[in-house]
């Protein structure tokens, strides 16, 4: 079957929300080109670079490329395609209103499933972060980690999180500090699965993962299995109200790597999922919706214990 990639070019500040358009208009997968991720990387003699910089060289420094794909039997008209174009150029313009987001030009081009299915991978190469976290694609044979490392083995397919972009690596370094032995653990938006994967790693005794994608629900329980923690890690469709695995949960620590309008939501809600004195990590939060975040927590009675700052984005640990 062939489908439809298009192209949107944005800047980093827009791709979780350019992003989220196409994941709202059903695309079969989305991918996110941004050079800042790479050039921000922190380096030291334990980091690991993740890409060879020389795939850098077809890319805008200033520019971060977010691409989706349609199949043919989803858009199988000229017709169709330019229907979903013309939606996708509204759902920009309002991103335009509240963000910076680049030019917004749009390219489409059909192409091959086998093709766009595998092309990412050369994008993504193992890498370490934190003190023990050691990031390794299920696609790839390398010699063990080392007997402290954490070694987590990773398929994201077409969900989120491959542990790279700096809303996902600042909520990894955040866990590894605050995760306990036995401890319950909720990971609201779990895209790939690997923020549960990692507490179950750290010892947490159970996760609670969902998502509102069926798709990453899929990729994050076949992760779960590679890492050989579908014991403790269980994912579930859907939002925090209404999924029945939530209901009664006290945890001990809830993740949620989202955006800031859905964190902003959550604030109320959070309280009753969570244990008292037990911790709320946020991220997804772009530097111009801190205080927004900030605000929600404390008109919900939070206290903020630590922030993260990367790049372009802010991450929020807290409790009640």
């Amino acid at each position: 079957m062939n489908y439809h990639q298009i192209t949107v070019h944005t800047v980093t500040d827009a791709v979780e929300a350019v992003s989220q358009v196409f994941i709202d208009l059903g695309a079969s997968g989305v991918e996110i080109f941004d050079p800042k991720d790479i050039l921000m990387q922190e380096k030291d003699p334990t980091s690991w670079d993740y890409i060879d910089e020389d795939l850098l060289q077809d890319l805008k420094r200033d520019e971060a490329l977010v691409r989706c794909y349609f199949s043919e039997e989803v858009l199988p008209t000229p017709t169709a395609l330019e229907e979903l174009i013309y939606t996708i150029q509204e759902r920009l313009a309002g991103i335009r209103e509240y963000l910076p987001a680049g030019s917004c030009q749009i390219e489409t081009k059909l192409m091959a499933e086998e093709t766009w299915a595998n092309a990412w991978k050369k994008y993504y190469q193992p890498f370490r972060l934190g003190k023990h976290i050691h990031v390794v694609p299920s696609w790839i044979e390398e010699e063990p980690a080392e007997p402290e490392e954490i070694r987590i083995t990773l398929d994201p397919g077409m969900a989120f999180g491959t542990g790279t972009h700096e809303t996902t690596s600042m909520c990894m370094t955040l866990l590894e500090d605050l995760v306990k032995p036995g401890d319950v653990v909720l990971d609201i938006g779990c895209g790939s699965g690997i923020l549960g994967i990692v507490c179950a790693k750290l010892g947490a005794g159970k996760v609670i993962g969902s998502d509102l994608d069926p798709n990453a629900v899929l990729v994050a329980k076949e992760n779960a299995a590679l890492n050989q923690v579908s014991s403790v890690v269980q994912i579930e469709t859907g939002d925090l109200m209404q999924i029945e695995a939530f209901q009664n949960i006290q945890a001990d620590l809830i993740v949620a790597n989202i955006i800031a309008d859905v964190i902003i939501h959550l604030a109320g809600q959070i309280p009753a999922f969570l244990k008292p004195g037990g911790h709320f990590i946020c991220s997804g939060i772009i530097k111009e919706r801190q205080a927004d975040v900030e605000a929600a927590l404390h008109n919900n009675g939070y206290q903020i214990d630590e922030i993260k700052e990367k790049g372009s984005w802010i991450a929020i640990c807290c409790h009640r």
